[in-house]
């Protein structure tokens, strides 16, 4: 898969190469495809076919931002995918090119039809879009599909609506899935994602109230990476540092530490058989399983005793998974 960034009519490679770029016709589908879920997928899979029918390549349009991001200075994204997470998963895929377009105020300026001229038709020289089931575009994203259709017939752009991809009578979507996390269903979230639900942070200094309790913990600073927090509660998970292949097994407290009285969320990760030195460290922790809410006990010593029921059950999940 090659990937060119897109700002204001000109390309670039993601190493600033300056290697000659030249975009041929294409079929393409555009959107922030937050997570790359399974209905992205079931998209991606339908663009490729068709692009290989019409002896053209197969093209991604996606954004650096999310839009809103840009549109509302207060809003807070709750990303299920960084732009590098989301890229590598695109490159997994079977897609000729993913295009990332610098989102800001100018193109979040153009109307439907001139964005679809001045973008899509005269630089990404797309001859087919595929739109996602509920996807629009747009300055005031009024346009209706029926409209796409219309603008596209104007500029040689033939307009497809994908179908919605289900699973167990449920409609796959990003919103979707943040919702099964809101409510600690990573299990649900991972069927529709694909995959297992990652998100990456720095590790941080604590409060070191789990080393004292005879479980260290990894405390983890996502606040740069916009990453959606699954619901409060112990959950099993992988864990992997960033430069590293091996996976290890853990245990994951998302929570304010009732129990010592705390005000915010901290996610505090036990790595099982590890007492390496990680401080500043980029960690990958993937859920697999939430083993039950937080709850605020009568004393650490308390606490402790449920750490050590709650690890024997994380370890219990893992060796029965198939």
């Amino acid at each position: 898969m090659r990937t060119l960034y897109y700002n204001k009519g000109v390309f670039a490679t993601p190493t600033g190469s300056g290697e000659s770029i030249n975009l041929k016709s294409c079929v393409a589908t555009i959107g922030f495809f937050d997570g790359v879920h399974r209905g992205h997928q079931f998209l991606i899979r339908h663009l490729v076919e068709a692009a290989r029918n019409e002896g053209m390549e197969s093209t991604i349009i996606t954004f650096d931002e999310h839009p809103r991001k840009v549109l509302q200075s207060d809003y807070q994204p709750e990303m299920l995918s960084t732009l590098d997470s989301k890229l590598l998963l695109l490159s997994k895929t079977e897609v000729d090119n993913t295009v990332v377009l610098h989102f800001d105020k100018t193109m979040a300026s153009l109307s439907a039809r001139e964005f679809m001229q001045q973008v899509l038709h005269d630089h990404l020289h797309v001859r087919k879009l595929f739109i996602g089931y509920d996807h629009r575009f747009g300055h005031d994203r009024k346009e209706t599909f029926e409209d796409y259709v219309k603008y596209g017939k104007e500029l040689g752009i033939e307009v497809v609506r994908n179908q919605a991809f289900t699973l167990n009578d449920i409609h796959v979507s990003s919103s979707v899935i943040r919702s099964f996390l809101r409510e600690g269903e990573v299990e649900m979230a991972n069927q529709c994602l694909g995959y297992p639900y990652t998100i990456i942070g720095k590790v941080v200094s604590g409060f070191h109230e789990g080393r004292k309790l005879g479980f260290p913990t990894a405390n983890l600073d996502i606040s740069h990476f916009g990453q959606m927090i699954p619901a409060t509660g112990v959950y099993a998970v992988r864990v992997r540092l960033e430069n590293s292949v091996e996976m290890k097994r853990g245990m994951m407290n998302v929570g304010t530490r009732p129990t010592f009285n705390g005000k915010r969320i901290t996610l505090e990760t036990h790595i099982f058989n590890f007492d390496g030195d990680i401080y500043d460290q980029l960690l990958l922790v993937s859920f697999a399983h939430r083993i039950r809410g937080e709850r605020k006990f009568e004393s650490p010593k308390e606490l402790a005793e449920q750490l050590k029921e709650d690890e024997e059950t994380v370890l219990e999940l893992f060796a029965n998974e198939k």
